[in-house]
């Protein structure tokens, strides 16, 4: 029913910028969450940062201060605004649109890729 479009990876240096967005086809207003989460191959997928629909934010320590989650609801948009990359960033982006405990939905996936 939700589809979820990321965009905003590619290569980057060190210390560089990217913006990623995820444009949901559906209202993001009335969400109880909005999150994105990485993963690079052979290792979990770990939270990044979360928002809440009332502006609440959280990050995980290692992105903490580098990353910045926002939204625009009239866009139906997220975004996560990645500042000062490491190569450890490197990782599939996927973002996470929380409508309430039983209605979640997945992006397909975005690559950030930081070279040293």
């Amino acid at each position: 029913q939700v589809q979820l479009v990321e965009s905003g990876g590619g290569l980057v240096q060190a210390g560089g910028s990217l913006r990623l967005s995820c444009v949901a086809s559906r209202s993001i207003f009335s969400i109880v969450a909005i999150a994105w989460y990485r993963q690079s191959p052979g290792k979990q997928r770990e939270l990044v940062a979360a928002i809440t629909s009332g502006g609440s934010t959280h990050y995980a320590d290692s992105v903490k201060v580098r990353f910045t989650i926002s939204r625009d609801n009239a866009k139906n948009t997220v975004y996560l605004q990645m500042n000062s990359l490491k190569p450890e960033d490197t990782a599939v982006y996927y973002c996470n649109v929380v409508y309430s405990a039983l209605d979640a939905y997945w992006g397909q996936g975005t690559q950030v890729t930081v070279s040293s």
